[in-house]
């Protein structure tokens, strides 16, 4: 069964790892909004471009009070590499196991010349301080991704 996380729904309680050698606990939501983007991999064409433009626009998200959180199945040390060799300004977490990409739907069945597999479906979600989602982007287009999102994020403070 797979999980759907719509708009209004709360997300489901964890803790993962981060970049920054802190944790990510989502009982303790301190900013007004988080922007937590899946990805399937570090340092791979599309999940570079999308760090790449988050990270471009995080003076701006921090002005809303707004964190950026990216979450992969990679790991802190392969974050960190990522985070270096592309000067991200992001914070990356780490979900190994996989448990909070299936807990939020986005560990979907995926095709890619002629082979059929289980990945992560680049995907958004703009969680307010109460955990509710306020907004939900599936099948993520990197291109302009990155604005339209904080565009959102603007109007829903």
């Amino acid at each position: 069964m797979t999980i759907e996380l719509k708009i209004n729904d709360n997300i489901p309680n964890f803790t993962l790892p981060l970049s920054d050698d802190s944790l990510f606990n989502s009982e303790e939501l301190k900013k007004k909004l988080y922007i937590i983007y899946f990805y399937p991999k570090d340092n791979t064409p599309g999940c570079t471009n999308e760090a790449k433009d988050f990270s471009s626009l995080k003076k701006d998200f921090d002005k809303i009070d707004a964190e950026i959180i990216g979450i992969s199945k990679d790991s802190i040390k392969k974050h960190k590499n990522f985070i270096e060799k592309q000067d991200l300004k992001i914070k990356l977490a780490s979900d190994e196991e996989g448990s909070v990409i299936e807990s939020f739907g986005v560990w979907v069945e995926k095709k890619m010349y002629g082979r059929t597999y289980m990945g992560i479906e680049r995907s958004t979600f703009i969680i307010s301080s109460e955990k509710k989602i306020l907004e939900v982007y599936k099948k993520v287009k990197v291109k302009n991704h990155a604005n339209f999102v904080l565009e959102r994020a603007k109007e829903l403070i």
